[in-house]
């Protein structure tokens, strides 16, 4: 019988002996606090007029500290924390790097903006039904998305925002609703489920889920594992999030169908997690196989922007116009992906980062035309100019920064595709950058034309009546859309600090030395 031993256990090998450190806590507040707002509200579910008083300071405070989280990251570069003090690969990293704070610090800003323009849009019936609850939600699983170093926390994270988004999509309940949430159900839990197939895959190729420790082995296993195979599932898995070609047919199905300000957060923020997903794992992870696969993934990007213009342009209704534009913009990103290098990787970051916040913009923009004009149809919409200029120069500054004219923020992201295409010398690539502009140069300039600039055309005889009821304005829709406009503006006039910073982005992409240290900060065990 073994005696009993009061040697001390030595746990340095597989523990977090030190305290965390104050500053760590940065990685996981954000999703510690839109949870537990997420928890406050439903307990204050009947208490309506507390709603704002709690979501809009949470989210002011979520925006502050995304701040604080991107300002460390940039100053000091990226940073761990793991959860239950297990050293990595065992326990669960939360890592914070360059691009995932800067798309979580977007993501904040845009949600505040939503936040605030729901106070307006959303009646007592949708805040009673949890609007501001699962905007909470929502913004935990974007923001863990972003700042997770786990790989099947990344799916986690993804489960959690869908969640979220299949009650945003249906509150109110309305018909039209439930057969967009329908259709967008279905394509994401089949993009969902070849997630957890490739990620079940991972876990058998590797022996682990933490991404930096995958980024160390993938070399070693590249003449070994079925490395091309695994990258096309999660190639085709991230399309799907994405909304690219030739998977993308359930977005414009299914974001004309909610709240206007519950389609800017969608058109705003869920594609870019797909995006963002593509470039994490075809980027860091398997760039040999990123590079073996960038034909057929510039391919799919040309289709994605063509289409997605040409969809814009063959629309009248608004709200079905900005999800092809929504499209299109996922287009000039994946041909960043295809591009690979930092001129490539960091134009399709600040392409991400831009449209963000220019396609909140323009939904918002939607929802202002329609209750103005009193529709969603261009057929019956007109005269906005003189009813609202502040909306016409609005739409202005939109749909310039959208089609990526000067001098808005949408024209810096394209340049530099264009040159980082040229560059390899796919000049085809740059030609559907380039057409994929021009028509959706046209699509924006025919509704400008239609619904702002022209007199509204007199109702035909025995026409059914308007589809929007025309209320008054107020602060809550004017200042957020207001502040978009102002960042369009302004990141259009200097651009510099954000093409460094998504060229910065891209470089710690492409050589993850920097990320893989600060998961394993004395080099681990291999």
């Amino acid at each position: 019988m073994a005696a009993p031993t009061t040697a001390p256990i030595d746990l340095s090998a597989a523990m977090v002996m030190a305290p965390t450190a104050i500053a760590d806590w940065l990685v996981i507040a954000p999703m510690v606090l839109m949870i537990s707002l997420g928890a406050v509200l439903m307990m204050v579910r009947h208490k309506l007029h507390l709603h704002g008083w709690i979501a809009i300071p949470g989210l002011v405070a979520l925006v502050i500290i995304d701040g604080l989280l991107l300002w460390r990251v940039a100053v000091d570069g990226p940073f761990t924390m793991t959860a239950g003090r297990w050293l990595p690969p065992f326990g669960i990293s939360f890592t914070a790097d360059l691009l995932g704070a800067l798309l979580a610090f977007a993501s904040g800003l845009v949600a505040l903006a939503a936040g605030i323009y729901g106070l307006r849009d959303i009646n007592a019936t949708g805040r009673r039904y949890g609007f501001y609850p699962f905007l909470m939600l929502l913004m935990a699983g974007v923001t863990g998305a972003f700042l997770t170093g786990d790989i099947f926390n990344l799916y986690v994270w993804f489960e959690v925002l869908l969640i979220s988004s299949f009650g945003l999509l249906i509150l109110g309940s309305e018909r039209q609703q439930v057969d967009g949430a329908l259709k967008y159900a279905i394509l994401n839990l089949i993009g969902t489920t070849l997630f957890l197939i490739a990620v079940g895959y991972v876990y058998a190729i590797f022996g682990t889920l933490n991404m930096a420790d995958i980024a160390r082995q993938a070399d070693a296993h590249a003449g070994t594992a079925p490395l091309m195979t695994l990258s096309t599932l999660f190639i085709l898995a991230f399309a799907m999030k994405a909304a690219a070609f030739p998977v993308n047919f359930w977005l414009p199905a299914s974001y004309h169908t909610p709240r206007i300000v519950v389609a800017a957060l969608f058109g705003g923020l869920l594609t870019k997690v797909g995006v963002y997903a593509l470039m994490r794992v075809m980027v860091m992870l398997f760039p040999l196989q990123r590079e073996e696969l960038s034909l057929l993934l510039a391919i799919s990007a040309a289709l994605t922007m063509v289409i997605g213009a040409l969809g814009a342009l063959a629309q009248s209704d608004l709200r079905r116009m900005a999800g092809f534009a929504v499209i299109a913009g996922i287009g000039n990103v994946m041909a960043g992906v295809a591009i690979g290098g930092i001129l490539g990787v960091g134009g399709a970051i600040l392409y991400a980062l831009h449209s963000i916040v220019a396609m909140t913009a323009l939904y918002l923009l939607v929802g202002e035309a329609a209750r103005l004009g009193g529709s969603w149809s261009l057929q019956t919409l007109g005269g906005i100019y003189r009813q609202a200029p502040w909306a016409a120069a609005a739409a202005f500054v939109i749909f310039f920064a959208t089609a990526g004219l000067p001098p808005f923020s949408g024209l810096w992201p394209k340049i530099v595709l264009l040159k980082a295409a040229l560059d390899i010398g796919a000049w085809w690539l740059s030609a559907a950058i380039l057409v994929s502009a021009f028509l959706l140069t046209l699509a924006l300039g025919r509704i400008f034309l239609l619904a702002f600039w022209r007199p509204r055309p007199a109702p035909e005889a025995g026409a059914a009546p308007v589809s929007i009821p025309v209320s008054p304005g107020a602060w809550e829709r004017s200042l957020p859309l207001a502040g978009l406009v102002l960042l369009l503006v302004f990141f259009g006039l200097f651009p510099e600090v954000p093409l460094r910073l998504s060229q910065a982005a891209a470089a710690s992409l492409a050589d993850p030395t920097a990320y893989i240290q600060s998961v394993f900060p004395t080099g681990g065990a291999e």
